[in-house]
């Protein structure tokens, strides 16, 4: 076991994983652009996705994010935060719509599940199905609030702020939060190689320049997140608001700690490119050593580079 991060040729730490273990869910967001991956129908099982933790554990790494697709429409999710669980790492999350979380959300905490982030981008039954094209918004504000009673902590609302259909609801969104203990993260849209729509984004892109402005003028106190690319945290009236501005930028890039794994098993060094993955599951599959396993991730370590510089 290493006592410090293993850094990266421009001396970054690698201090996260985000492994993505599905690209299915039950919503079809107008904006997604599934976590900068490629569709894939090959998906780890729960043996397979605690090798990989058991592996990027010895290499220093102290936070696990579950991601998808929506990771909850794995029957066996539970499952699999039990075994990462056994590995003790500093802090487990995972990322989720919501839609199933009353069902998880009690056996994930005792699974040694932490803190969830679910996507929630307004309280509107109409712009929810137009967001979303399902009608699910009453199950996600169920699973929600179960997440909040189990005990999760802290439980965030990713808030995408669109022009045209959401972006007035920010204060509606907060007070909501606020009243229930959560957190709430206002998202800036951001393009991808992997948007359908080349126009999507120009049509509904909202800057979140003039709202943070405003909280800055309103808030009681402004922190800055070392690791989190210089992300500043608001606190007003005993709530608090994260804002994520667009990751396409030097200072996103300068700072970036944590490293991907795609739903078939690749080491995904950049969230902003697909041309530099490097092959992981198969040498698992064939019963390669652990120390064989830590070369091929410090391979795809060694392919880390900032896109912007």
């Amino acid at each position: 076991m290493v006592d410090e991060y293993v850094k990266d040729n421009f001396e970054r730490p690698i201090i996260s994983l985000r492994i993505t273990i599905t690209n299915r869910c039950n919503e079809n967001c107008i904006y997604c652009h599934h976590d900068g991956m490629v569709s894939s129908k090959d998906e780890m099982t729960p043996d397979e996705i605690y090798k990989i933790c058991q592996i990027a554990k010895k290499l220093g790494v102290k936070k696990i994010r579950l991601s998808g697709g929506d990771p909850l429409v794995r029957k066996d999710i539970v499952e699999i935060v039990e075994k990462i669980g056994s590995l003790d790492f500093k802090d487990i999350s995972l990322t989720t719509n919501g839609v199933l979380l009353e069902k998880y959300a009690e056996g994930l905490k005792n699974a040694g599940l932490n803190r969830v982030n679910v996507s929630l981008d307004t309280l509107d039954h109409d712009t929810y199905k137009f967001v979303t094209k399902r009608d699910y918004l009453d199950k996600a504000k169920t699973g929600i609030l179960k997440a909040v009673e189990v005990g999760m902590n802290p439980v965030k609302i990713n808030m995408v702020v669109m022009k045209d259909l959401n972006q007035n609801e920010v204060k509606n969104m907060f007070k909501f939060c606020k009243d229930n203990n959560m957190v709430l993260q206002l998202i800036e849209l951001i393009e991808s190689e992997n948007c359908d729509d080349d126009k999507f984004n120009a049509e509904y892109h909202y800057p979140l320049d003039s709202i943070e402005k405003r909280l800055i003028d309103m808030a009681d106190n402004v922190r800055e997140r070392k690791f989190m690319q210089g992300r500043k945290k608001y606190y007003i009236n005993g709530g608090e608001i994260e804002v994520v501005k667009p990751m396409d930028n030097t200072k996103f890039c300068a700072n970036c700690s944590r490293l991907r794994i795609t739903p078939d098993g690749k080491i995904k060094p950049c969230l902003l490119r697909n041309d530099n993955l490097v092959e992981l599951i198969s040498h698992i599959r064939n019963g390669e050593s652990d120390e064989q396993l830590e070369e091929v991730f410090m391979k795809g370590i060694a392919n880390r580079e900032p896109y912007n510089t």
